[in-house]
Order: C-alpha cells, then structure tokens, then sequence
C-alpha cells in the first residue's frame, strides 16, 4: 500500500472544492451534483497515477455504492459500501439513488466538501444543466427554524433539531403499528401522518431523511404482510 497511499497525498493535496453549480428549484437552494464533485478529484487522481472506481452491489431497497482508487501499480484501496434506499421503487427512483450515493461516497472517500458559494464562486463558471433526478435532493436543513411534526387532529409538535423530530417521527410511528387498531387502520394513520409531512421529511439532512424513508417503508411493508396473511386466513375459513 505504500505507493497508493504515497499518491493519494500527494493527489489530494491538489484537490479542489467540490462548488456548488446546480440548483434545486424545489427548494431554491445550491448543491453540489456529482458531476462537480469528480471535476474536484479527477484530475489530481489521474496526474498521480490512481484510476478513480465506483462498484454497485445487489441491493433490494436501495443502492449500495463503493469508491475504490486502483493505482497504477496495481497496488487498490477500498473505501467502504454505503447504503442508500430508494425514495421510489422505480427506475427513476434507483437511479437518482446511484447518484446520490456516488456523490456522497466520492465526497467521504476524497475527503471534501461542498464549498460555501458567496455568489463568487458562481460568477467564475456557468452551472451545467442541471439533471432531473437530481433536484429531488434536500438542502441541508436550516438551524435557525424548528422542526414541525404534523399529527393530523392533534396539536403539531416542534423541535430544535433534526435529530430530535426524526427520533420522535419513529417513536410515534411505532406507537401506531403496535397498536390495537385494524391493519388497514394503521396503514391509512401511517400514510396520513408521510402526507402531512412530507414537505418538512425533504428538508432534513440526508440521513435523517434516509433514516424516516425506511423507516416508513418497513412498517408499511410489515403492515401488508399481516394484512395478506389475513386475508388469506379469512379465505380459508370460508
């Protein structure tokens, strides 16, 4: 591992910052696309001999992508699968997920960061057009304005951190599966509570927006296992 390590140094000694070029017209806020963060790393990889990969594994949620710096003399360094699930179990849904984990995979293996665009950084160059799957992204949430967790028919609640309103959303949505409602019950007060706050879900972090998806996605898938094992018991009695 000495002449890769050697080179990753050197390589990231000319790193650039990842600038943040594209827009989210969902939510008026700048980010930086995975395309930005390879421009950053790309070349101080290529002039120092290391050949930049990112491997897929099978993954029935999601995406689950590693980053691997291959050197030129033959020397590898891997850094580690994430794991990101699917918003939507679709082809769109997938794919934006593949570039979402790139790009935060690429981001914590290079070991940058998005840099905080003053307006001059945007002046310097023209934002490329932005891709589709990528403006469902979440800004990064803001400090400054609580976090509002709607209960519909009752008092919403507010809490000071992402954190906080993600570990009670999970509370209460346990409190709803096990409960001594109807299946069907708990899924309509399951999708209700997604619905009503969906908006504030797309404003969190990406892992406490991560964290609330599957969360979502196995009470839900849970719920319909039991209601077809019902069904199906009901239809042998019959």
């Amino acid at each position: 591992m000495k002449q890769i390590a050697s080179a990753l140094v050197k390589a990231q000694r000319a790193f650039g910052p990842a600038l943040k070029t594209s827009t989210n017209p969902h939510f008026r806020s700048r980010y930086a696309d995975l395309s930005a963060c390879v421009e950053a790393v790309i070349d101080a990889l290529n002039e120092n001999g290391i050949f930049l990969l990112q491997k897929n594994y099978d993954c029935s949620d999601g995406i689950m992508c590693e980053t691997v710096f291959v050197h030129e003399s033959g020397e590898m360094l891997e850094c580690g699968i994430v794991h990101f699930p699917a918003v939507k179990q679709d082809p769109q849904g997938y794919a934006s997920a593949l570039t979402y984990a790139r790009r935060y995979s690429l981001m914590s293996a290079c070991g940058i960061a998005p840099e905080d665009d003053d307006g001059n950084a945007g002046s310097r160059r023209q934002a490329p057009a932005a891709n589709p799957l990528d403006a469902i992204k979440p800004p990064a949430p803001v400090a400054t304005l609580p976090y509002v967790l709607t209960i519909p028919g009752k008092q919403p609640r507010q809490y000071e951190t992402s954190e906080t309103y993600t570990d009670d959303y999970i509370e209460l949505r346990k409190k709803v599966e096990e409960s001594t409602l109807e299946t069907r019950t708990k899924m309509t007060k399951l999708r209700e509570l997604k619905d009503a706050n969906e908006e504030q879900v797309n404003k969190l972090n990406p892992e406490h927006k991560a964290r609330l998806l599957g969360d979502y996605e196995l009470r839900r898938k849970r719920l319909g296992a039991q209601l077809e094992e019902k069904d199906d018991g009901d239809g042998g009695l019959e």
